[in-house]
């Protein structure tokens, strides 16, 4: 079964950005080079204002979330048009689950500083855990603009934008984002797999192997490169031996991966072993429930002679996705 990339990816961004992105990770520039007073505040107000900023700091490093709010307001109530303070409490509303609030504080932070990187990519990245598609890739638009004024070769703030035009099956928008992360980062292999996933989507399947084998070239322990591979050679009826071989070796990586199970489940079908293919295809749904795994699980006990067996596990995939148009002719010729 071919890899599904769109929630890989957006673990990856949500697991860098959010951690690497909050409003701590950059403290130390921000106490050397920004002020937080606005103009016209006067010397002791503003020193009242950076004593609360760096108390709220402590209280965060320490785990008080909520006496950390407390003092970057009171900060907020001495500066209400410092960005950077509306963007750390944006930071400390998160770690308290406080999602509106957070929304709220970023737009604040935004307002002021519109050519700021952070409150854009986070804003991005809460919608996208909303699947709210639309305002994410609008945000992230704007990160990226900001962030190739200051940082051009960041290719962070590009795969994400990547992920987005995935989610939103805009491929060819998708396609130019990898293309250029490819250029940035001629090393890195997760560009060039992604490509291939476009690619396979486009139905451009000397593109998909071109990239496919350009991933695990560059890096020959990409398991879910391997898999994807194997598997689109096993579609495609050529390299069977080929892929089984770099199916194992993902499994290898991943031995419980139900995904990757399939592949090998469909390998033996390839191969004409029908029962060996069963036994791998059973295992493979303990681990995921997919369509896909039902289907072949399917075609399996029509080669056996199981008509009702067959007929079973065509509407389990249905079930799952009633848009298979494949599946959906499998039970009309099952069932004359």
């Amino acid at each position: 079964m071919k890899f599904r990339y769109f929630n890989s990816l957006v673990c990856f961004c949500l697991s860098s950005a959010l951690v690497a992105q909050t409003a701590q990770a950059l403290d130390a520039d921000r106490l050397e080079g920004v002020s937080l007073s606005s103009a016209g505040q006067s010397h002791n107000e503003n020193t009242q204002g950076l004593s609360h900023y760096i108390t709220a700091l402590y209280y965060e490093d320490i785990g008080d979330i909520d006496s950390a709010i407390r003092q970057y307001h009171k900060a907020l109530a001495l500066d209400s048009q410092s960005p950077l303070l509306h963007l750390n409490l944006a930071s400390a509303y998160i770690k308290k689950n406080d999602i509106p609030s957070a929304i709220t504080e970023l737009k604040q932070s935004i307002s002021l500083a519109p050519d700021a990187v952070e409150p854009h990519a986070i804003l991005a990245l809460i919608y996208t855990t909303q699947n709210k598609t639309d305002l994410a890739a609008q945000e992230y638009a704007f990160a990226l603009k900001n962030v190739t004024k200051i940082e051009p070769e960041n290719i962070d703030v590009y795969k994400s934008l990547g992920a987005i035009y995935l989610q939103q099956n805009k491929l060819r928008e998708a396609e130019g984002i990898f293309k250029l992360v490819t250029g940035l980062s001629p090393r890195d292999a997760q560009p060039h797999f992604y490509l291939g996933s476009i690619y396979y989507e486009l139905k451009d399947y000397a593109g998909v192997e071109k990239e496919l084998k350009e991933a695990v070239r560059l890096k020959p322990d990409y398991h879910e490169a391997l898999n994807f591979l194997g598997y689109f050679y096993l579609e495609q009826n050529r390299n069977i031996n080929k892929a089984g071989v770099m199916i194992r070796k993902a499994l290898s990586f991943e031995p419980e991966n139900g995904a990757y199970i399939d592949s090998l489940g469909w390998f033996y079908f390839k191969k004409g072993k029908f029962k060996e293919a069963l036994t791998y295809l059973e295992q493979a749904v303990s681990f995921l429930s997919d369509p896909v795994i039902y289907e072949h699980m399917g075609d399996v006990f029509m080669k056996l002679g199981n008509c009702d067996n067959a007929r079973l596990n065509w509407e389990k995939s249905l079930k799952l996705d009633s848009t298979q148009e494949r599946v959906k002719e499998k039970l009309r010729q099952v069932c004359q």
